[in-house]
């Protein structure tokens, strides 16, 4: 099932008489291929749970219009839309057994009992919680609740499967394996979902397209990685990645790039104030490099050794940001006590943008 939404816009109005009306989704333009699975992501306030709820029917869009496939229902009631929704508190009835939990919608349908207990079983397969149907929901560790939503939502076998921060109330090894069962089951079925979350590394990991939101309007579509290695902007650059980018301001001189002192980049660019974003793996220790253009230096707090990697946490004077931090490899042999210490840039991991716009210029 193909999505496209058209210039979709929800307007709330002001709580307080005489206040500014809040335009949670502004003039959204998306189209979500069929059998895809794609994420809404940005921080609380962006518009995104609002999309999810006017795709579902439970809101109704100020303007713009909602098209499955090519029908148009941007104002069909929501149990006509033949979606799946699975809420962030999973919204389980807690006198029903799993079974009946999963059974529930097909109850309203009006399905026959042995054709809705077949349904209910092959859901619960298909989530890996078949040797639980006669539990109650108080009987369940939190993943497995969800697990019955997700198979609640699958027994109808929708068209589209809608996913409110489906793990934001699960512990970190929880919410690993939740997300990874989540991918598998959305690609055995290929069910066209679409994923609501505010965690970056959680819509990384696990969609084929990403919709970066703030305030109602998209920054950036496009596959994760694709987004992380060419952020449209400042905020998707800040948004994406952990540790997160770091950020100085700088400015263009003669052709060259300035940060504090040092030279970090030429450039065809005119005299202006820019930002300059270094993603943590973008820097480079060699002491021995004889670069003058590409370099940056750091004031070294302290080095964390993580295994694989080392962090290096510095300060700048030109960062935007409390601390500096530099991921290079643990092998990488680091002067005992360096109070300063230059670093290489690598060029594919700075981003410059504008000054006052904050697009990305280069």
């Amino acid at each position: 099932m193909k999505i496209t939404l058209q210039n979709l816009t929800k307007i709330f109005p002001s709580r307080n008489k005489g206040g500014k009306e809040v335009r949670a989704v502004d003039d959204m333009n998306i189209e979500i291929p069929s059998g895809k699975l794609v994420g809404l992501l940005g921080p609380s306030g962006c518009g995104k749970s609002t999309t999810l709820f006017m795709l579902s029917g439970l809101e109704s869009p100020s303007s713009g219009k909602i098209l499955f496939d090519e029908q148009d229902v941007t104002t069909l009631a929501a149990e006509k839309r033949g979606i799946g929704l699975v809420f962030q508190n999973y919204a389980l009835y807690p006198h029903m057994t799993v079974e009946q939990n999963i059974r529930f919608p097909l109850d309203n349908m009006r399905i026959k009992k042995e054709e809705g207990n077949a349904r209910a079983l092959d859901a619960a397969r298909l989530v890996q919680i078949e040797d639980l149907l006669q539990r109650k929901p108080s009987e369940l560790s939190g993943g497995q609740q969800q697990r019955v939503a997700i198979a609640r939502a699958l027994v109808k076998m929708p068209n589209v499967l809608l996913l409110d921060e489906p793990l934001s109330n699960l512990d970190a090894r929880l919410r690993l394996q939740t997300r990874e069962e989540i991918k598998r089951i959305q690609r055995e079925t290929g069910i066209t979902t679409v994923f609501v979350t505010h965690d970056q590394e959680e819509a990384m990991s696990i969609c084929d397209i990403m919709v970066v939101m703030k305030l109602g309007v998209v920054q950036q579509i496009g596959d994760p990685q694709g987004i992380y290695d060419d952020p449209n902007n400042l905020f998707v650059a800040n948004f994406l990645g952990t540790p997160p980018i770091n950020i100085f301001k700088g400015k263009v001189f003669n052709k060259k790039v300035y940060v504090g002192e040092d030279v970090i980049m030429n450039t065809e660019l005119e005299d202006q104030d820019v930002y300059v974003g270094v993603r943590p793996e973008g820097f480079v220790y060699d002491p021995a490099s004889r670069v003058r253009i590409g370099t940056l230096t750091l004031n070294v707090d302290h080095v964390e050794v993580m295994g694989r990697d080392k962090s290096v946490v510095s300060t700048h004077e030109s960062s935007t940001k409390p601390t500096v931090r530099c991921i290079i490899d643990s092998d990488v042999a680091l002067p005992a006590k360096a109070d300063k210490l230059k670093f290489t840039l690598k060029p594919n991991k700075v981003f410059l943008f504008n000054g006052e716009t904050e697009e990305r210029i280069r």
